[in-house]
């Protein structure tokens, strides 16, 4: 029977992604892995998280990537001066220097490729993983896609999402806030 785990918010941390992968869970092919985005910046290892993500997908370990804001805003970045710096800002000139460059033009192409391949979010028969959340507020929740990646809005409308249970990062809690969520359904792990 396959495991499934869900991890969010690495930036950059690659050592501790992989030992997290590697050690604590021991990571077999049979289980599923959701990467719930924000893969880049603010750590000093950048591609070296992408490159663990590539290499463990090429030896045949299921793991789906989502986007976070932080990979939006670096595929955001050559629209505009504002967008590059409010890039660079949060975090971008520690996965540029990961990346050992100093533009985007000079990304390899198959980094690229990686983000733009990323989903917003995924629905399985039990949940539905997204980087930040989803909007309640709206009729259809999956048309909001900034919600998907900015959201800090706790309210839930279950009946929108047949009751499933939403598996989403971005916006950090404390581990006794993480182990004492009030809705069950509605589950934050960065």
């Amino acid at each position: 029977m396959a495991r499934i785990f869900a991890v969010g918010d690495i930036h950059g941390c690659s050592n501790t992604f992989k030992r997290l992968l590697l050690d604590k869970i021991k990571i077999q092919k049979s289980d599923i892995i959701y990467c719930l985005g924000d893969y880049i910046d603010r750590g000093i290892d950048s591609k070296g998280v992408i490159d663990f993500i590539l290499e463990l997908r090429a030896e045949g370990y299921t793991i789906y990537t989502l986007r976070g804001n932080h990979e939006q805003m670096m595929l955001d970045a050559p629209i505009s001066k504002e967008k590059w710096n409010h890039w660079i800002k949060n975090g971008g000139t520690e996965t540029l220097m990961s990346f050992n460059i100093t533009t985007l033009e000079e990304l390899p192409s198959k980094y690229l490729e990686f983000l733009e391949s990323t989903d917003l979010y995924i629905e399985t028969i039990e949940y539905i993983f997204v980087h930040a959340g989803l909007n309640f507020n709206i009729e259809n929740p999956f048309a909001d896609k900034v919600s998907m990646l900015w959201s800090r809005d706790d309210y839930m409308d279950s009946a929108k999402i047949n009751n499933k249970t939403i598996i989403h990062g971005h916006t950090p809690v404390s581990l006794v806030k993480m182990l004492n969520q009030p809705n069950k359904n509605n589950i934050n792990i960065d």
